[in-house]
């Protein structure tokens, strides 16, 4: 009977030592479902902290990125110029995305985003110093090519006025002659002449004028050409040869004589001559007489021979 009293005693308290036992377990059990729970409550906290802090982060970076390449649109092909430092900005760029996409190191990739940002913020100094030097030059070029289009103007002018001006003393330095007295002569035998209009009685063709007083023209002597052409046109000359022609803007033209006189400014009276040749056939009709000097035709008139 105490034997069984004994076990009973015994049995109970090891009942109450396994309920204990069991009590604890489901307490640390208890205990662990809320630390994990808890755990797991930080862990989904700290992830969307740091996706929060990616999205900034990334946000920084695009916008960053976006002025990057406004800078670069605005100031078009200067930006060519810093074609090296543009190339560092989009490397840089590339390798703070792909550390937000693959290792996440937040610290690390704020100071390299700063690092960035102080390079573009570089870039943007330099570019807007690059505008202004540039827009400064170009400003500088076109005073500089106003200057030269009024200066070019001016010569132009300048020489227009030279040309008019060279113009006029050359039209004033022109001859003039007037008083003309053109026609045919006869020779007599003692040596006198006669004025005639008959072709069978020609001995010599006789232009005499008057050189008018010209004070700007260069005295001294001066070559005077007549030229005398027969109803069909043809020039009277001695021969054909080319010692019997003279220049006229240009152009070989025969004369038929030829004087020289010494001209001081002042009216001169002049008689050219020319002597029909034996064999020479002359036609009745109007002959046109011109004379020439220094490059110009400076007489005209004309008579009829019957």
């Amino acid at each position: 009977m105490e034997n069984q009293t004994k076990n009973s005693v015994a049995k109970t308290k090891s009942n109450k030592v396994f309920i204990a036992a069991a009590v604890v377990f489901i307490l640390i059990i208890i205990a662990l479902a809320v630390w994990l729970l808890n755990v797991q409550k930080d862990m989904k906290s700290l992830k969307a902290e740091k996706e929060k802090q990616r999205t900034e982060l990334m946000s920084e970076l695009d916008s960053l990125m976006k002025v990057h390449e406004q800078v670069k649109v605005k100031y078009g092909e200067l930006s060519d110029s810093l074609s090296l430092k543009d190339s560092v900005i989009e490397t840089n760029a590339k390798e703070i995305k792909k550390l937000m996409n693959t290792r996440w190191e937040y610290y690390k990739i704020k100071k390299r985003l700063a690092s960035l940002q102080n390079i573009s913020q570089g870039y943007i100094r330099q570019m807007d110093s690059l505008y202004h030097e540039n827009k400064t030059l170009h400003l500088e070029n076109q005073k500089i090519k106003e200057e030269i289009k009024t200066e070019v103007q001016k010569n132009k002018q300048l020489i227009e006025q030279q040309n008019q001006l060279s113009t006029q003393v050359h039209t004033a330095g022109i001859l003039t002659t007037y008083n003309y007295h053109i026609g045919a002569v006869h020779v007599t035998g003692s040596g006198r002449e006669r004025k005639t209009d008959k072709v069978k009685r020609v001995s010599k063709f006789k232009v005499c004028f008057t050189l008018g007083e010209n004070k700007i023209t260069t005295p001294g002597a001066k070559k005077i050409y007549v030229r005398i052409a027969q109803p069909d046109k043809k020039i009277l000359v001695l021969n054909d040869s080319e010692k019997y022609s003279f220049l006229f803007k240009g152009e070989k033209l025969q004369y038929s004589s030829m004087k020289e006189v010494n001209y001081n400014n002042e009216n001169l009276d002049v008689c050219i001559y020319y002597t029909r040749r034996n064999t020479m056939k002359l036609e009745p009709g109007l002959y046109h007489v011109d004379i020439f000097e220094a490059n110009e035709n400076i007489g005209h008139g004309t008579f009829t021979l019957r």
